[in-house]
């Protein structure tokens, strides 16, 4: 297990935000923090505290008049920790090799590759011949729904046709190095883990997979890792103390450290 911490960045500042009540329209959201701190800070401090493979997240939709704000400060932490930090909020095959030339390791996708409801195998593939397989993450980011787990696209305000299961991680193993799979439904909301969630994706073990979602303690923690078999890196934002929870952030980290 590894603690990857994460930068979330809308209307030109680092907040944390309850999953999925980011709104287009007058760019609003429930915010839990706002910070007073650029996000190259963030990225410095987890430099320093030897913590990778975090990412650094644009909420803001590109017809945002806050878009170009945002998209400065993500490409500014990119630079404040070359190789550091992925990179994730309206990446396309045509603007991936802006992020990963400012630094991110690799880029974060969903809208792009989930289509009308559907997965566009025209852009995976497009996205396969310009950035490549090894610097590409899919965000496979969920809602339950009729006693399954849909992937959600346009911060995660839309359903697609997709349910997320055994049989989908498999097919989108063979173009991507990684996932990324937020809890939508207790994202942002401290109130605990999806196990079921987290008992599923413990049980499929081929490419690192990052959770976020509902955590709140050292024991949710401790739960992901029994229910994950210990295969499951994780994401922590609103709960730490770094962004206005009480969670220690260092804790958070010594902790993944030991038992990984």
């Amino acid at each position: 297990m590894e603690f990857r911490p994460c930068i979330d960045i809308h209307n030109g500042k680092v907040k944390q935000l309850v999953g999925g009540s980011v709104a287009d329209t007058c760019d609003r959201a429930q915010e839990n923090f706002v910070s007073s701190r650029p996000a190259a800070w963030y990225a410095s401090l987890f430099e320093e505290k030897g913590l990778k493979n975090g990412h650094v997240i644009i909420l803001n939709s590109k017809s945002s008049p806050y878009y170009e704000a945002s998209r400065r400060q993500a490409l500014e932490a990119l630079r404040a920790y070359p190789g550091g930090l992925q990179a994730g909020g309206g990446i396309t095959a045509e603007n991936a090799a802006e992020y990963l030339d400012a630094g991110a390791s690799h880029v974060i996708v969903t809208s792009y590759v989930f289509r009308d409801g559907t997965i566009s195998y025209e852009n995976l593939n497009r996205l396969l011949e310009n950035v490549g397989k090894k610097k590409l993450v899919l965000d496979l980011s969920c809602r339950k729904k009729d006693g399954a787990y849909y992937i959600m696209t346009d911060r995660w305000q839309k359903y697609t046709r997709v349910i997320l299961n055994e049989d989908v991680l498999d097919m989108l193993a063979s173009f991507c190095d990684e996932f990324l799979i937020h809890a939508v439904d207790v994202e942002g909301k401290v109130c605990g883990i999806e196990k079921e969630l987290v008992t599923m994706l413990g049980r499929w073990n081929r490419i690192p997979i990052t959770y976020a979602g509902g955590i709140r303690s050292l024991e949710d923690i401790r739960s992901i890792r029994e229910l994950g078999k210990n295969r499951i890196h994780i994401t922590v934002g609103s709960a730490l103390d770094l962004y206005g929870g009480s969670l220690s952030f260092e804790s958070v980290r010594d902790y993944a450290q030991e038992e990984a």
